[in-house]
């Protein structure tokens, strides 16, 4: 489901794609075959991939035409504190800022970031020029950054109340 989740920002699409996923496993169990001598680590690796991928298909399907949103020209410069800024992120919160992304970006930032996948490897899976797949990254990499920076003001305020 964590792999769903990163995929899109609604509960219900990551549901969607986890069946649809499992679906596909149990259609295609009878070709599995471990690829290494851990049975259990090969199969949960065989297990990401097709959640992945059914992701990814979810994604070409209801998200194709919708790649970019506008985003405010402001950038903003968080000045630095002798605190690492990862220490104060959970996880939850790290999910549900890339959650906030627009599908386009979200999908390229898990697929370079996350997966480790190439530019040209992006492009082929979703359809899209590697300068695009580019361009998406950089462009949700300062969305990110935006959505961080609004998350910690608005936990400052809190804190400040």
């Amino acid at each position: 489901m964590a792999i769903c989740d990163r995929y899109t920002n609604k509960q219900e699409n990551a549901v969607e794609i986890l069946n649809d996923g499992f679906l596909k496993v149990f259609k295609e169990i009878h070709n599995y075959k471990p690829v290494y001598a851990d049975v259990v680590s090969s199969f949960k690796g065989w297990l990401r991939k097709i959640m992945m991928y059914t992701a990814i298909d979810h994604f070409r399907k209801n998200h194709k035409h919708h790649l970019v949103t506008s985003i405010e020209t402001v950038v903003y410069e968080v000045a630095g504190v002798t605190d690492n800024a990862l220490e104060k992120i959970s996880y939850d919160e790290i999910i549900r800022s890339v959650q906030q992304l627009s599908p386009g970006y979200r999908a390229v930032f898990n697929l370079f970031v996350i997966e480790g996948f190439s530019h040209e490897e992006i492009a082929t899976h979703l359809g899209i020029s590697t300068g695009t797949s580019k361009s998406n990254l950089s462009k949700a990499r300062r969305q990110l950054q935006k959505v961080l920076f609004k998350h910690h003001q608005i936990q400052v305020a809190r804190n400040v109340v």
